[in-house]
């Protein structure tokens, strides 16, 4: 049965945060071809809504399709009440309470936290925003260096792109990883992206003193098969343990061992999607030694093991 997911549109909605799961669900099929989910949009009373770049929308239903969905879907606002006061009118706030499943991107969040879909559980959105968020709603579990947030029934994502990330997961937590790559391809992008929005937040650079740690990373893609500790990051980098940890953070947004093993997880998937290797020679040329190891790190990035990621971008 196809599943529906209803996008509520407000006043000074996000453009592209409207467009992104009408692209990613139509996409997203099964192995004969046929959808998998239906979008459909609306706004209160039917009526049309402004977007942040100069023209309206018309959607095709009011509110009362909701009763309808599996699944709403909030896309960030850049103005209006939710914004600026943290409220959002009752008879949306009763609409969008007791689904199966909401979600929002963006600044979405304001209009769920508003509802109070989020008191006392973790969520997030822009990071621009997050100080204001919080201001509102002091009891939202706030997280905002995280992508998105999958609490359950109540999914939450960061600035923009990061619906594209969150709307992705959800195809591959409601249908698995080969459609959710499947649809990926189809639309032209990563089936999963590493890291959190901790590495976009804007951040007062370092004095340009030419000691950062960019020559250190690109040494260690280049050494992804040594073990490489931080004392010998450290010393390669001309710093101390403490300062090239500080550093590195500063400039990635994660820890150097984070970072480390995020690039081993790449260079191991390249390997899988483009040469026959065996698991084990893949687990040593990237780093982690057993195929034990591999299969774990690889597990936990992209919740599949080696020869399934590989059969799903080989058809091996």
């Amino acid at each position: 049965m196809t599943h529906r997911i209803a996008v509520v549109v407000l006043d000074d909605f996000a453009p592209l945060d409207l467009g992104i799961p009408g692209q990613l669900f139509w996409a997203a099929r099964d192995g004969d071809g046929s959808h998998l989910y239906e979008v459909v949009t609306c706004s209160l009373d039917r009526a049309p809504v402004r977007t942040s770049a100069g023209y309206s929308v018309l959607p095709d239903h009011g509110l009362e399709v909701l009763d309808t969905a599996d699944t709403v879907l909030v896309p960030g606002v850049h103005g209006g009440p939710a914004m600026t006061s943290g409220t959002i009118p009752g008879r949306l706030r009763d609409a969008l309470r007791e689904r199966p499943r909401v979600m929002s991107i963006c600044t979405g969040a304001f209009v769920l936290a508003a509802a109070g879909l989020l008191d006392g559980r973790p969520a997030t959105t822009h990071w621009m925003y997050a100080a204001r968020l919080r201001r509102f709603f002091p009891e939202v579990l706030l997280d905002p260096d995280v992508l998105f947030v999958d609490d359950g029934d109540v999914l939450t994502s960061a600035g923009v792109a990061s619906g594209l990330d969150l709307c992705l997961h959800v195809i591959r937590r409601d249908h698995g990883s080969e459609v959710a790559n499947r649809t990926a391809r189809r639309c032209v992008m990563p089936p999963w992206r590493e890291g959190g929005q901790a590495q976009f937040i804007d951040r007062p650079l370092p004095e340009p003193t030419g000691t950062g740690t960019a020559a250190t990373r690109q040494w260690m893609l280049e050494h992804l098969d040594d073990p490489l500790d931080l004392a010998a990051l450290a010393e390669h980098a001309r710093m101390s343990v403490r300062t090239f940890t500080r550093r590195f953070r500063e400039e990635t947004g994660l820890s150097p061992a984070r970072w480390l093993s995020r690039q081993r997880v790449e260079h191991a998937r390249h390997l899988l999607e483009t040469t026959d290797l065996a698991v084990a020679q893949i687990a040593r040329r990237s780093g982690f030694g057993t195929a034990v190891s591999l299969r774990q790190h690889l597990h936990a990035a992209v919740g599949v093991p080696p020869l399934a990621y590989r059969q799903t971008f080989r058809g091996t």
